[in-house]
């Protein structure tokens, strides 16, 4: 890959089914705990939180805050760095709003659907 072509760079920090859904939470609370990304995000196990929480951690787009304290109390916030991903983001929640617009123009009342999911 060229040098000037970082696209799947970009993608390896938002590919997957969870990590834009843990951007989209902290980007609406602020900064939150590990429980409360939890019960924000139901489907998601606490292994794979986890574990994308580090990845995200590595490329710093979020902060980690641990205080050492009984019970031990851990916070998750994006990073300075992170927030130049909003437009971004910002961007993707826009067109997929006007994506199921269009379908729905094309498709009509429900059926906007992907096409394996039509009746």
């Amino acid at each position: 890959m060229t040098t000037y072509c970082k696209f799947e760079t970009a993608l390896d920090i938002l590919v997957g089914k969870w990590k834009p859904v843990i951007l989209l939470r902290l980007f609406s609370n602020g900064t939150m705990r590990f429980s409360e990304l939890q019960k924000a995000i139901p489907d998601i196990t606490k292994k794979m939180l986890t574990q994308q929480l580090r990845e995200l951690e590595y490329h710093d787009i979020i902060h980690r805050e641990v205080y050492h304290q009984i019970p031990p109390k851990v916070e998750y916030s994006i990073t300075a760095y992170g927030q130049q991903m909003t437009p971004l983001l910002q961007a993707m929640n826009d067109w997929g709003v006007a994506h199921m617009a269009h379908l729905d123009a094309l498709y009509g009342d429900g059926e906007s659907a992907e096409p394996s999911e039509r009746k």
